[in-house]
């Protein structure tokens, strides 16, 4: 379902992916895993057209995002780490906003949204302003919406981040069902290994731009020789702290004196 070969971004002189490939297959559950500032959300904005690889190849059940990016978008949901509702429209109004936009065809769009809002347990909710809701039933609604437009593909990028353990497990048994249910491919990061341990199927880890390593968590603890899934990712990856800000302050600098001397 995702392939990619060779996938490289560099911005100016710094190179933010280097040289990734990987595949996921279709209905799989991938957790794409690293350190702040290893790359894993530049992977995922080239995965969802949102920037252009420097140079590589992405196919995206057959088709280049980069090329074809509204086949591509049609194929896939995506769930980023900012939120993206709008807090002054009901969460039904949230999800019709989004069917719309998606041409989910009008005499599907009720059903699905009642289905997807009783599934994430909101439909109680739905006529309810979205700013008078928790973080975790935002969280919910954001997912839900994913959903909305039976993707191929969802991607899932740390959706768990600040949430309680509770809302955690709630949120995965959700979207597993789901997964099971439509056969959806799922992509996710997240810090908690714990969450990639119990769920993901296949898992890659990408630390400096670069994969280094791939396999289950069975496997990948296996190599390592270790008991858990964090004390393997701590073998691959270290234990000094990273720092996200300075790492994206680092490439938007380079940005900047990308485009500088492209003026001159």
């Amino acid at each position: 379902m995702i392939k990619v070969t060779n996938l490289v971004k560099t911005f100016g002189d710094f190179t933010a992916v280097n040289n990734v490939s990987f595949e996921v297959r279709r209905g799989e559950i991938f957790a794409f895993l690293g350190p702040n500032g290893a790359g894993k959300t530049t992977t995922i904005k080239m995965l969802t057209t949102l920037l252009k690889p420097s140079s590589g190849r992405i196919e995206l059940d057959g088709l280049d995002p980069a090329v074809k990016q509204n086949e591509a978008r049609q194929r896939f949901g995506i769930v980023f780490q900012d939120p993206s509702l709008d807090s002054e429209l009901t969460a039904y109004e949230n999800m019709d906003v989004h069917a719309v936009l998606y041409h989910v065809p009008r005499k599907v769009r009720a059903e699905r949204i009642e289905f997807l809002l009783n599934t994430f347990e909101l439909w109680p909710r739905r006529k309810d302003l979205v700013k008078t809701f928790s973080g975790g039933m935002r969280r919910r609604l954001e997912i839900a919406r994913g959903f909305l437009h039976t993707p191929k593909i969802l991607f899932l990028d740390e959706p768990t981040l600040g949430l309680d353990p509770q809302s955690r497990n709630q949120l995965w048994t959700e979207v597993k069902n789901l997964n099971q249910s439509e056969g959806v491919t799922v992509f996710l990061t997240t810090h908690y290994m714990d969450e990639a341990d119990r769920i993901a199927e296949q898992i890659a880890i990408i630390d400096h731009g670069r994969i280094v390593a791939q396999g289950s968590s069975r496997k990948l603890k296996e190599e390592t020789g270790t008991d858990s899934l964090e004390n393997a990712f701590l073998a691959l990856t270290g234990s000094s702290l990273r720092d996200e800000k300075a790492s994206s302050a680092d490439q938007l600098r380079q940005m900047a004196r990308m485009w500088s001397n492209k003026r001159q």
